[in-house]
């Protein structure tokens, strides 16, 4: 059961054997190993993951399979960063986490997290139903407690609600295959019209 106003953000299948990550859209994460949340049946509450301070969220769930990724964050000012996923280091469950980016009025709040590598295209998406899609070797790699840099420019009045990471669908690996979203961002949000030109 959950409470009123909150909502599922995620789920992943995961083996035990690997950290989960949440990230908040103060900027803040938190990393633990999964076996530091005990199995529930499907109508349980569940555990605390991280600690929120009043009016904050959970934006992202990811589940750290693999230390050569870096997490991309990005913010509903259309700035974002990646960094070294090795950056982010265990901290244990039900607290309150560590700076994943610098929250400002620059930046305003975190709207999507994901991990990527560098041969990897994401897909931005705003508010406006405008699409922009690059590739994360353009984005700079930072550190966790740094601002980041401009991931889209937007208009006035425009916000980022999102970024997809694209996974080319192709059996034999060719990257010309047809390519599918792997989402991130705000579940909420109102499904994006049409591509940036």
């Amino acid at each position: 059961d959950l409470d009123d106003a909150d909502f599922l953000i995620g789920a992943a299948l995961t083996d035990g054997q690997h950290d989960v990550m949440l990230f908040s859209d103060s900027g803040k994460a938190v990393r633990f190993a999964e076996d530091e949340v005990r199995p529930l049946g499907r109508n349980a509450r569940g555990v605390r993951g991280m600690a929120l301070e009043p009016g904050q969220g959970v934006i992202a769930m990811l589940v750290a399979e693999d230390e050569s990724q870096s997490v991309l964050t990005a913010t509903e000012n259309g700035y974002g960063k990646r960094t070294s996923i090795v950056e982010y280091t265990r901290h244990g469950r039900g607290t309150k986490g560590m700076i994943a980016i610098q929250q400002s009025e620059r930046n305003g709040k975190v709207v999507a997290a994901t991990l990527v590598r560098a041969d990897d295209e994401i897909m931005l998406i705003t508010d406006k139903g405008v699409l922009v899609r690059t590739r994360v070797a353009e984005i700079r790699e930072l550190g966790r407690a740094t601002q980041g840099v401009t991931l889209i420019a937007l208009d006035e009045g425009t916000q980022l609600i999102g970024l997809q990471r694209i996974v080319e669908n192709d059996a034999n690996g060719d990257a010309s295959g047809d390519a599918f979203f792997e989402p991130t961002g705000n579940p909420g949000a109102e499904p994006p019209a049409e591509e940036n030109p």
